[in-house]
């Protein structure tokens, strides 16, 4: 049987363009959506396990079903020594023959290789923005200024409940703006 996995990193995230890729490929496929560096993914493990001799895992791309070169060295190894052959359609790779096996252990090299690349530029993005002075991440909820005049309301008495309200915020959130005003002060 030729098994197809398909993955997709969120809820929101569609895999009808995969589905229409493998459908015509595969006897069944399985669909997980899920990020690929989440410690489980139930749906591969099963398929996995579901896969006996002779029949082929069937991916669309390699950063789909796999985390990292190693991960994809590891499992298309395991699944050799039970009979079970790997399908990149993508890459047109197939483990089952020889140089699709050298081709799917170099194309895993370079995704790899690419994945590190992009994490180092990105770190190198944001260290160039810091230095630049600018503000990475999300928006505050609150100013400097409402948490200060926040301070003075409770100060005079008023609720720490209403007071968050007020400024469209929980509770939680208004106190971590307090106190980052307090830390701020003391340095």
């Amino acid at each position: 049987m030729k098994i197809g996995y398909i993955r997709v990193s969120t809820e929101e995230q569609r895999e009808d363009r995969q589905v229409d890729l493998l459908e015509p490929v595969c006897d069944e496929i399985h669909v997980e959506k899920r990020s690929a560096v989440e410690q489980s993914r139930p749906v591969f493990e099963a398929v996995l396990q579901k896969l006996d001799a002779g029949d082929t895992l069937v991916v669309w791309s390699l950063d789909r079903a796999f985390r990292s070169a190693r991960d994809a060295l590891n499992i298309e190894a395991h699944l050799k020594e039970r009979g079970v052959t790997l399908r990149i359609v993508s890459l047109g790779v197939d483990t089952a023959t020889a140089d699709g096996k050298l081709a799917f252990t170099m194309v895993a090299a370079v995704a790899e290789h690419e994945r590190s690349r992009l994490s180092e530029r990105t770190k190198q993005g944001l260290a160039v923005a810091r230095k630049n002075g600018k503000r990475l991440g999300k928006k505050p909820k609150m100013t400097p200024d409402q948490a200060r005049e926040a301070v003075m309301r409770l100060a005079k008495g008023e609720r720490a409940k209403d007071v968050a309200w007020s400024y469209r915020v929980h509770p939680q959130t208004l106190r971590r703006h307090i106190d980052k005003l307090s830390v701020q002060a003391e340095t």
